[in-house]
């Protein structure tokens, strides 16, 4: 049976099985960096609501389900946070418009049942339809060079018993001296230039998608997104949101309320052209007459959460990055994805692919009000030799992370995290099979053989005024050789080739006016010491009102 076949077969059995006790469920994901994450993450680092969100992005279903459970403490609450749930049950109530009755509902320019104005909203019996305008104008002062960001764009939803559909489409024009711009040294989400770019204007798009069918306690869904893993204040070491967004197949799976299992297979870009498959058109066209193909390159990653008593989880992962043509081994979820590797490739390394393996530990109001965390993530060991110097290949990264919140006054938040990533991890002998999406970092987004330290400060003197206030500090060493990566003992010392340390401080002040509404203002100030001595300092100041997200 050919592969596509098999893909097929296996797609339409999950997609059409008949699951036993369905109920009327979709999942329709949430942006991650709406503001109703950092609420909710707060309200279960109080022990007040349970959310899973050490996977992101979450179905809209998933938060509303932990708002009602939040709306059930009401009591409990201060008066800034019972505005603010009131404010975010006005935008993901209307999930439930999936209702029994006959008519259709169908709204324009106008408020909903739950006050929260629409666009476009169609309410039918087991069916809704919405759709709003996505836009923002922003202002920034970099280094003294005035840059202005337009965007348009829309975002759309809706849902039909139990299958979701979702499509948000977004279109950037920069224009401005951008010859300073650097979109790899910061926790942004990484851009792919289109269209007529060039030193002073730049366009980019950002386009999201997925379809889903759920059952009580799992989904599957196709899509492209963003794909976060674990947790981290400005940078996730596993999986974050630095590279840009990946099609993709995702399984998630509750069996049991203190059981969880995701599955993920992406088709990833490698930005490296495939000689043997490019070739001449003959055409007579004004491109070089050639047909351009890129090398395949996929990852695969799923993991495992238990939660064996409240406030209390543990993650275990794996992932791999391959290249060169789908492997149909890598479609089966519970798959021992390394195992299988070294077999598929006879154990040569220049036949196999590059995996990890990672785990988490997460403690909420355990101790009162704390959320305690540390995430690792292994690129490669030698589990013989860890503590030999001279023949230990330690190729990991580790997060270590905490915070605290109602300190001393309702509403503030004070935290600190530390991370340190080795040499070499992310990197592989094989370019196809780097740890990379368009060639900016699936982890963190400062790469590797780096370490960072980092105290926060979160305040909401007044509902959905979000005052934010981050101190880092950052080393930077040197990329290395792949000689010195797989051959080298012993192995280059941490913070080799030391290229730069790096200080910054960064403000920020966000108000929601109304639901999708934004209007923000950042101040950020870089100090970088280079070992040559030279020392460059930079400062952003930045303003925006959108609606939609920025």
């Amino acid at each position: 049976m050919r592969t596509n076949q098999i893909i097929k077969g296996l797609l339409f059995s999950l997609l059409f099985l008949q699951i036993q006790g369905a109920v009327l469920a979709q999942n329709i994901f949430e942006n991650h960096r709406t503001e109703v994450y950092p609420y909710l993450s707060r309200m279960a680092q109080k022990g007040l609501v349970t959310i899973d969100d050490y996977i992101q992005p979450i179905s809209r279903q998933a938060i509303l389900m932990a708002l009602l459970e939040l709306q059930k403490n009401e009591a409990s609450l201060s008066k800034i946070e019972r505005v603010e749930l009131n404010f975010y049950l006005q935008e993901y109530n209307t999930i439930e418009g999936l209702t029994n009755k006959d008519n259709t509902k169908a709204d324009l320019l106008k408020k909903d049942e739950n006050g929260r104005w629409r666009t476009i909203a169609i309410h039918a019996k087991d069916f809704q339809f919405n759709i709003d305008p996505v836009t923002n104008i922003q202002v920034s002062s970099n280094g003294g060079n005035k840059i202005n960001q337009v965007s348009n764009g829309f975002s759309l939803w809706g849902a039909s018993k139990n299958i979701g559909f979702q499509l948000y489409y977004r279109d950037y024009t920069e224009t401005g001296d951008l010859t300073k711009l650097n979109t790899f040294e910061t926790s942004n989400t990484g851009i792919i230039r289109v269209g007529l770019s060039n030193d002073n204007r730049l366009n980019y798009s950002e386009v999201r998608g997925n379809i889903s069918y759920s059952w009580k306690n799992g989904s599957v869904n196709f899509g492209k997104d963003n794909f976060l893993w674990g947790y981290g204040e400005n940078g996730r070491i596993v999986s974050s949101d630095k590279a840009p967004s990946f099609p993709y197949f995702r399984l998630d799976y509750k069996p049991l309320q203190w059981l969880s299992f995701n599955y993920m297979h992406a088709w990833l870009n490698s930005n490296l052209i495939d000689s043997m498959r490019t070739y001449n058109t003959w055409t007579g066209g004004v491109s070089g007459d050639v047909r351009v193909r890129y090398i395949s390159k996929f990852l695969v990653t799923h993991s495992i959460k238990v939660t064996p008593m409240k406030g209390l989880d543990l993650a275990l992962g794996e992932s791999m990055v391959y290249s060169d043509k789908l492997d149909v081994g890598f479609l089966i979820p519970i798959n021992f994805f390394k195992v299988y590797d070294n077999n598929r490739s006879n154990y040569l390394i220049n036949a196999g692919s590059n995996g990890q393996i990672f785990m988490q530990a997460s403690s909420r109001n355990q101790i009162k009000n704390t959320h305690l965390y540390t995430t690792v993530f292994i690129d490669e060991i030698r589990l013989t030799e860890v503590f030999n110097k001279s023949k230990s290949r330690n190729q990991l990264g580790y997060t270590i992370g905490g915070s605290i919140t109602d300190f001393f006054i309702p509403y503030l938040t004070i935290g600190a995290e530390y991370t340190r990533v080795n040499p070499f991890v992310y990197n592989n002998l094989i370019p196809a099979q780097r740890y990379t999406q368009y060639d900016y970092s699936l982890g963190d987004w400062m790469g590797a053989n780096m370490d960072r330290q980092l105290l926060f400060v979160k305040y909401t003197p007044l509902p959905k005024l979000k005052l934010y206030a981050r101190y880092q500090s950052i080393r930077k060493g040197g990329l290395g050789s792949i000689w010195e990566q797989y051959a080298a003992e012993p192995q280059p010392a941490f913070l080799f080739g030391l290229e730069k340390t790096r200080k910054d401080i960064y403000l920020q002040a966000t108000y929601e006016v109304i639901n999708n509404l934004y209007v923000k203002g950042v101040y950020q100030k870089i100090n970088e010491t280079y070992t040559t001595g030279q020392k460059v300092s930079n400062s952003l100041i930045q303003l925006g009102v959108s609606f939609g997200l920025n």
